[in-house]
């Protein structure tokens, strides 16, 4: 398997329009563990999201851009409710499946609406930050200097930006680690490929705006930051 660069070429079995819906919802509920497990967002919330949220000493609004299933966003209101936090989550997503299978979250505190970033900046949307999981990886040069773009002006502060870093050591990791929780489901194959057409630290960096910085929140994880006073 060659990994030295991404293959944007690949796709992935749940973004195909007449896949399996009994595989799509099954995969959208594992994906709840899957992320808690490899993700990492419950510590870029200690570290990074829970102390610019604590500072603003207000009620904020937070935005999941391609939100999934929902699973990032309920769980991050979960640890911001338990911290005594009023902020409300907002998931968005194009995809409609996506959005049918993330209303099982929606709470008092998170909500989930059926839209991308162009039409949300179109519409004049604000938020305190805006966040994405996994999303990255699915664009090419053009789209992702949109997406930045977009989530830059979307939010009137922080914004966070998560994926996978490619590299074989992820790559075999979770193609065996996967394996328990796969059947049923299109995780092992579309994880696998995600993987493939993610971005390294520095080719990430070099696609970034001046504002723009790439950590390493967890091993195996990119994250794509822009500070709130950029």
């Amino acid at each position: 398997m060659n990994l030295a660069e991404r293959d944007a070429s690949l796709g992935e079995l749940m973004d195909d329009p007449d896949c399996d819906p009994r595989l799509l919802a099954a995969t959208y509920r594992r994906f709840g563990l899957v992320n808690r497990l490899v993700a990492g967002w419950a510590g870029v919330y200690r570290r990074t999201l829970r102390p610019y949220l604590t500072g603003l000493e207000r009620p904020a609004r937070v935005l999941d851009l391609g939100c999934g299933g929902g699973d990032v966003a309920a769980h991050l209101a979960a640890l911001a409710r338990a911290d005594g936090l009023r902020v409300q989550w907002i998931g968005a997503d194009p995809d409609p499946r996506a959005i049918e299978a993330a209303a099982e979250r929606t709470a008092s505190d998170v909500s989930f609406v059926c839209t991308d970033s162009g039409a949300l900046r179109e519409n004049g949307e604000h938020f305190d930050a805006v966040i994405s999981n996994h999303v990255l990886h699915h664009l090419d040069a053009a789209q992702l200097a949109a997406f930045i773009d977009d989530s830059a002006a979307l939010s009137s502060g922080l914004v966070l930006h998560g994926d996978i870093e490619r590299g074989r050591l992820a790559y075999a990791l979770y193609g065996a680690g996967i394996l328990p929780l796969a059947p049923g489901t299109f995780l092992r194959t579309d994880g696998l490929r995600s993987i493939r057409r993610s971005y390294r630290a520095a080719e990430l960096v070099a696609r970034l705006p001046e504002g723009w910085r790439v950590e390493r929140p967890a091993r195996f994880r990119v994250l794509a930051v822009r500070d709130p006073h950029a």
